[in-house]
């Protein structure tokens, strides 16, 4: 069982309960990309404005944005690359009362052919070829994002007007260079296993969304369990920059990662207001 939001003191951020709080109890809509640099970027989008600097670069960067029904309290922060990573970041979020997480990323197309560099895919679930969500459930139960965020996400794609969304199931692996890229002895074995995740119909690569997914499940029957109504809604977008083969130029990957911020930003507009009516 958790610690209570008070009494939690995180390690790698900065921060503590009050700075998540927001939005009449719900809590801060926090995004989730990977590198510090994009997170200082996103920010310059809040209004009053506030950073908590962490040695590791977990800046935590907090402020809101304009919302139909006034506005919306939101922060951001970096995860860093791979799982491992993401779940210190989430759990030490969850334990300070953080109840809305969405991931801003990038990943690699595995449909080349439908889904081009510039698109943006909407996770509705993760492969879960990594090892860290293995220490929390089986690997036989499956790991999706919360429908909620998802259909936010989508309903954003649309008012953001992007001309190449999609949804679906995406792949999470813990190394880019072997798995994807074809890196090391084991090539003709990650070759066949990412031709077999493209025959499944899996529409794109990346490096995070299996264990936020996990957590979010994991986090919210925590949640039940004690009694709470409350969930853990965690979702993830995802800018196409690349596929098995190359990676876009500078300008595509510039490009993408602007639409997959308003996007991010958009998706917690519509969901904001759709918490705020419900």
């Amino acid at each position: 069982m958790t610690a209570t939001p008070a009494a939690f003191k995180p390690h790698h951020m900065s921060i503590s309960a009050a700075d998540v709080a927001g939005n009449g109890g719900i809590g801060r809509y926090i995004l989730l990309p990977g590198s510090d640099g994009r997170a200082a970027s996103i920010a310059e989008h809040f209004s009053g404005r506030t950073v908590k600097e962490h040695s590791r670069r977990h800046n935590f960067y907090s402020g809101t944005i304009d919302g139909d029904d006034g506005p919306i309290d939101v922060a951001v922060v970096a995860t860093g690359m791979g799982c491992p990573s993401v779940d210190i970041i989430v759990n030490e979020l969850y334990r300070l009362g953080a109840r809305r997480l969405l991931r801003v990323g990038t990943a690699g197309s595995l449909q080349p052919g439908r889904i081009p560099i510039g698109s943006i895919v909407v996770a509705t679930a993760a492969v879960r070829d990594e090892g860290t969500s293995r220490h929390y459930i089986p690997r036989e139960v499956p790991v999706v994002a919360a429908p909620h965020m998802v259909s936010a996400a989508l309903s954003a794609c649309g008012v953001c007007g992007v001309d190449h969304a999609f949804s679906g199931i995406v792949h999470t692996k813990d190394s880019l260079y072997a798995r994807e890229m074809g890196a090391g002895p084991r090539h003709d074995e990650n070759e066949r296993f990412m031709g077999q995740l493209r025959a499944s119909g899996v529409l794109a690569s990346e490096m995070e969304a299996a264990i936020l997914f996990t957590l979010g499940q994991v986090f919210t029957q925590e949640l039940r369990e004690a009694g709470h109504s409350e969930t853990l809604e965690a979702g993830a977008l995802l800018g196409i920059i690349g596929d098995e083969t190359a990676f876009g130029n500078d300008e595509q990957i510039a490009a993408t990662t602007d639409v997959a911020v308003r996007v991010a930003l958009e998706t917690v507009r519509r969901r904001a207001a759709a918490e705020k009516n419900r």
